[in-house]
């Protein structure tokens, strides 16, 4: 680092990604500042939701992880599959997953985010909140720092974590503006309840939680509800493309009044209170959406603004993938022998590490974007679990298989059920 650097490394945003990036490299020794725009960091995050935790006992180790506020680890899993009056839910329970190595918990994010913040600091990072990064700073073609309140902060490298709008991104030419196509538009709302009632009411332990995801609960637009318990809330939402939203009647808003009042949610939520409300965008492209090239001489792009994300249907990953980036630009950084080779070591460790898994279910946007899969295949499905347990007395009925064959047939098609069938086979 010259004497005239701030830092040897800024990054912009105090998100989970930028926050391990500052962790990761001032465990190494090197300097930090990192620029949040919110009061604190956290405070302008309302995400939440469930973190795969391997990416967090890599970067914390086992014993600071046990410190981190954490909701609680799931052990387990449902898909709820609606349709008007009707829902079949899948549960799924894993009783066997060790506490000390949980693969998933429930998090708060601005809860989360302060803690992480304060450990990073602990470490020696400089964080300075309310504060934005105004413009990238360039010199013969490499970015050497940022305008931020006026003044010129400059630094080795700079790391871009400011989310999904990343502007640093779109003034360095890394990412192009955001497509329709390419996002979701969430609402999330956390509701408190006592831990007794959770536990009661999902029939849970002390510390154990419960992730449940249901689809056919946005009507006519591409997108579902989820709902996963913290320690003493629940943190419900839904997700919807906004592009099929747009051509309809009611809003995100409604249509999320609606799934709270549904029987599949409100005895759920019952005497519970709103404590925070809000909409933001979500990735949805997953492999496809990442930009072409993550990083320029003298900066990296992280998290949410690379578009490290990947939508399952039945699991979303980002908040993992984004503390694997931050660890991913904190290794390059340290491993190169001059700051002209660190973008050649994050492309490196980004192509060994994260693009392969985005890569492996690259195919499921595609799958996911069947507006039969919100519509017809919750009516079918429903219609089947009707046949299966439903008696008439006046009649012998007909076999259970034809059955089922005549309610796929006239529920969603026969071309559409090989092409559809195709599409699912590719993709898993």
């Amino acid at each position: 680092m010259g004497t005239e650097n701030a830092a040897d490394v800024i990054i912009v945003g105090g998100g989970i990604a930028g926050l391990a990036a500052a962790y990761a490299l001032t465990k190494k020794g090197k300097s930090v500042v990192l620029l949040e725009r919110g009061t604190s960091c956290g405070s302008k995050n309302m995400t939440g939701g469930r973190i795969y935790t391997p990416a967090l006992r890599e970067l914390l180790g086992t014993a600071v992880l046990r410190e981190a506020p954490l909701e609680r680890r799931v052990v387990k899993e449902q898909l709820s599959i609606v349709h008007g009056n009707s829902s079949t839910t899948l549960d799924y329970m894993d009783e066997s997953a060790e506490k000390e190595n949980f693969e998933s918990c429930t998090i708060l994010r601005s809860v989360f985010d302060k803690w992480l913040a304060g450990k990073a600091e602990e470490m020696g990072a400089m964080i300075i909140t309310g504060t934005q990064a105004d413009h990238l700073i360039e010199k013969d073609g490499r970015i050497t720092g940022v305008y931020a309140a006026g003044e010129e902060l400059l630094a080795d490298v700079v790391i871009a974590a400011d989310g999904i709008h990343s502007f640093i991104a779109h003034q360095a030419g890394l990412k192009q503006d955001i497509q329709c196509s390419g996002v979701g538009i969430g609402v999330k709302e956390v509701i408190t309840l006592s831990e007794d009632i959770i536990n009661n009411r999902f029939s849970l332990q002390k510390g154990e939680g419960a992730a449940h995801l249901f689809l056919g609960v946005t009507p006519g637009i591409n997108g579902g509800g989820f709902l996963y318990t913290n320690t003493d809330s629940i943190s419900l939402g839904m997700v919807v493309n906004p592009r099929e939203l747009s051509m309809q009647e009611k809003t995100i808003h409604e249509l999320f009044r609606e799934f709270k009042a549904s029987r599949s949610i409100s005895p759920l939520i019952a005497q519970g209170k709103t404590a925070e409300y809000s909409a933001h965008l979500v990735h949805e492209m997953g492999f496809t959406g990442v930009p072409r090239t993550i990083c320029r001489n003298g900066l990296l792009i992280v998290g949410d603004a690379a578009g490290f994300v990947i939508n399952m249907g039945t699991t979303i990953r980002g908040m993992d993938l984004a503390v694997w980036s931050g660890i991913a630009a904190a290794e390059a950084i340290v491993a190169a022998p001059s700051p002209a080779e660190i973008s050649k070591q994050y492309t490196k460790r980004i192509h060994e590490r994260i693009l392969p898994l985005m890569k492996r279910y690259k195919r499921y946007p595609q799958l996911l974007a069947i507006p039969r899969v919100f519509t017809e295949y919750p009516d079918a499905a429903n219609q089947i679990m009707h046949a299966v347990f439903a008696i008439d007395g006046h009649r012998v009925p007909p076999k259970l298989t034809k059955k089922m064959w005549h309610i796929l047939r006239h529920s969603v098609g026969i071309k559409h059920l090989i092409s559809d069938s195709w599409e699912a086979i590719r993709s898993l």
